[in-house]
């Protein structure tokens, strides 16, 4: 099959941007836990981030993955044993400390890859008038990915943060971004985020 290039747009940040921080919690973020990876780089940039869109006060939500029954997407854990890990009591399902989330930021609890599916994270955005999202976390093949993809569904422009999302294996991280960018969401630096958080502000 002969390869061909879509003709793409890089929508950027709209007027009322949120960060959504996706899963950076200590099951994932250690390699001490059989779910994580030790991402020291992705920690920083993702405080970077954070302490950008807290300086121009925008909305700012996190995600962790909890499971409260046995029930709960038991194929998904079927799958992937090891999710098992992540029950409410847990150390593994409490945000990162490195990224210091404060209580009036939002908390999303889920239990499958999107950060959107069964859960209000749309009618909250809404809410606080929010039109494009940046995604950030982990994984870059699995819950960032799945973000993304659902944030563009709910009609947002959707900006990943090449440097502030991880995965366990750097191919798919690759493929992952490679992809987004082709159809799904703008892929940018920190960097160049936080440049435009200062331009539009």
């Amino acid at each position: 099959m002969q390869e061909k290039n879509l003709v793409v747009e890089n929508l950027g940040l709209g007027t009322c941007p949120a960060l959504l921080v996706v899963d950076m919690m200590n099951g994932f973020t250690s390699s001490e836990c059989p779910l994580g990876v030790d991402c020291p780089s992705v920690v920083e940039a993702n405080q970077n981030l954070i302490n950008g869109f807290r300086a121009a006060e925008l909305p700012i939500f996190f995600t962790t993955v909890i499971y409260r029954d046995a029930f709960r997407a038991n194929v998904f854990r079927r799958k992937v044993p090891d999710l098992n890990l992540l029950t409410p009591n847990s150390v593994w399902v409490a945000i990162d400390a490195r990224l210091q989330r404060r209580p009036s930021e939002m908390l999303i609890e889920k239990c499958w890859p999107s950060a959107f599916f069964e859960t209000d994270l749309d009618a909250q955005l809404r809410d606080q008038g929010v039109n494009s999202v940046v995604v950030t976390g982990l994984t870059t093949s699995g819950c960032v990915r799945a973000s993304a993809v659902d944030a563009l569904q709910y009609n947002y422009q959707v900006i990943v943060a090449e440097d502030a999302v991880g995965d366990r294996n750097q191919s798919a991280h690759r493929a992952n971004l490679f992809d987004l960018a082709a159809k799904y969401a703008s892929v940018q630096l920190s960097t160049e985020i936080l440049k435009s958080l200062a331009i539009g502000r």
